[in-house]
């Protein structure tokens, strides 16, 4: 598949600079917009602006069940594979369930993937999990493969947001060439040239978020 970018934006950091961003996006939009973070927050504004004012597909990047809006064009239904808390692995899918079934969005069933990005993440906390360590790539390939083989449509390798590490390019690699499905990665990649590495090893979608929170004007040389 051709390779794509995501936008990520979290509901809780909206500012000035998000709405800077929105304005670069109208002018010249990411293949995705994902929307959501790691604790509930109100998703419908931000959606709605979105929506109104960037040609692209805005995708929920669910924290819980709170985060389902069915004005999203899309939601991604994530399983924490790297994490053995049920509540992330099924239970969450399951309170969502009524609500889905009578929704028009889109479902996309994504196997979630958290690497060790070198600082504690908000997933960890929020889910009480562990991350795969960035060095156990055997362990991140068999996960991800598992994934594949559970039905998921995508596997996204996370370092977390503001990570001090991405995803190690070795493990992207290895990664990408077990699965014959798309694979996304995102979490501490800051500069054009760590978004040209990750597509080199293997990534399919790069998710870029919270180098933009500070910096929007980097938006620019992203998408070029």
């Amino acid at each position: 598949m051709q390779k794509q970018l995501a936008i990520l934006i979290d509901p809780e950091k909206v500012s000035l600079k998000t709405n800077l961003l929105v304005n670069y996006m109208s002018e010249t939009p990411p293949d995705y917009v994902l929307v959501g973070g790691s604790t509930g927050s109100v998703m419908e504004p931000l959606i709605k602006t979105l929506k109104a004012k960037v040609n692209a597909p805005v995708v929920i990047f669910p924290g819980n069940v709170s985060q389902i809006s069915t004005s999203a064009d899309a939601l991604m239904f994530l399983s924490l594979l790297s994490g053995r808390n049920p509540e992330y692995l099924i239970g969450s899918h399951v309170k969502a369930a009524t609500m889905l079934r009578s929704a028009s969005i889109k479902v996309v069933p994504v196997g979630y993937i958290l690497i060790d990005g070198g600082k504690h993440s908000a997933v960890e906390r929020v889910s009480g999990t562990e991350p795969i360590k960035s060095t156990d790539i055997e362990h991140a390939v068999n996960t991800a493969y598992a994934g594949q083989l559970l039905g998921m449509q995508y596997i996204y390798l996370e370092a977390g947001s503001g990570a001090t590490n991405p995803v190690p390019l070795q493990m992207i690699s290895a990664v990408k060439s077990a699965l014959s499905i798309p694979l996304i990665v995102g979490g501490g990649i800051r500069t054009p040239e760590a978004l040209q590495s990750a597509y080199t090893a293997g990534a399919d979608i790069v998710v870029i978020g919270n180098a933009l929170e500070s910096n929007p004007e980097l938006y620019q040389q992203f998408k070029k």
